[in-house]
């Protein structure tokens, strides 16, 4: 396959992760404008004069028109400047750096359990489709799938926290001490892992046994290969390629449910940094965090997508088909 497609291919990925950012961004300084309230009063109280208000709104760019919002947020964007937290002066990018990797640590830990069980899950379906295992791990994946993290949050803090006091009810565990900070991180873990054990169960499965289905493991199954030998050496590999862009995607989406769950258990990170922004109506921190959220997914996508492109050649040849004349 020549390297034209290729190019072609990424420099349009590429122009639609860069408009689908700028979109987010317009639509969140929209979005924020129709939160009830605003942050003058939140700061300076209800009896502030009029030219105090005016000042601050001044500061924080909201006598300015829609359009020039988006400007002004674009033009120190284009520095590293996501703005000033309203309350204290400090720099918004200081305060997301500070509050990502705690939100980034919880998504990574929930995506790699979830690959942790759901690999074994689908391996086991497709060794015998149909059969009551393969039905059973059905049923339970679709649950998972189903609830909402945010419900499962809630359901394991008070079993296995209240009830049961197996585990810490809020916080991120003390810091410097690593056992007591894994030991926190469980139930949040869990709580963003269960769905995305049923997506990657159903959707490798689906994948092995299109897999199965070739000519070449008939052939392996005709030589007296076993059939786990033929899911693990001849089938995993090439199965599990279609679902890297989904794993992408639902590395973005766990940064998301992150948010909810850190709200939930009480974590330092941007979901908490956020939320505590919208109650006080700090809107430079509120877009800064969302910002780099969205930034983050479209990221994971992008990258998750074109590295399927490059190592799945069903991929290059769709593409090299898509060019001909």
């Amino acid at each position: 396959m020549s390297s034209a497609p290729l190019q072609s291919h990424l420099v349009f990925k590429l122009v639609t992760a860069a408009l689908a950012v700028a979109g987010s961004v317009v639509l969140l300084i929209a979005l924020t404008r129709l939160i009830p309230g605003d942050p003058t009063t939140v700061i300076l109280g209800p009896r502030a004069t009029p030219e105090t208000v005016a000042a601050l709104n001044a500061r924080i760019g909201l006598d300015k028109p829609l359009q020039m919002q988006v400007l002004t947020f674009f033009s120190r964007l284009i520095v590293g400047d996501l703005g000033q937290d309203v309350f204290n002066d400090r720099p918004v990018l200081q305060l997301v750096a500070a509050a990502l990797p705690n939100t980034v640590a919880l998504a990574t830990s929930a995506m790699l359990l979830a690959i942790a069980i759901g690999v074994p899950l689908a391996l086991i379906s497709a060794h015998r489709p149909g059969g009551r295992i393969d039905r059973l791990i059905a049923f339970v994946s679709v649950g998972f799938i189903s609830t909402p993290s945010f419900v499962v949050s809630v359901f394991l803090l008070m079993i296995f926290s209240v009830k049961l006091g197996w585990f810490p009810v809020l916080g991120a565990g003390e810091r410097g001490d690593t056992l007591d900070q894994l030991w926190h991180l469980v139930l949040p873990t869990l709580a963003l892992a269960a769905g995305w054990v049923g997506y990657i169960a159903r959707l490798l499965r689906s994948s092995l046994l299109e897999v199965l289905s070739e000519s070449h493991i008939r052939t392996l199954r005709a030589y007296g290969v076993s059939e786990a030998k033929i899911l693990i050496k001849y089938t995993l590999k090439p199965a599990i390629l279609p679902t890297i862009a989904v794993l992408g995607m639902g590395f973005g989406e766990l940064l998301g449910g992150a948010v909810f769950a850190e709200v939930i258990f009480n974590r330092p990170g941007l979901g908490s940094l956020i939320y505590d922004s919208i109650r006080t109506r700090n809107y430079p921190v509120v877009q800064g965090g969302v910002f780099v959220i969205v930034l983050l997914y479209v990221l994971t996508n992008l990258v998750a997508e074109l590295s399927q492109t490059l190592t799945d050649p069903r991929e290059r040849s769709r593409l090299a088909r898509k060019s001909e004349p």
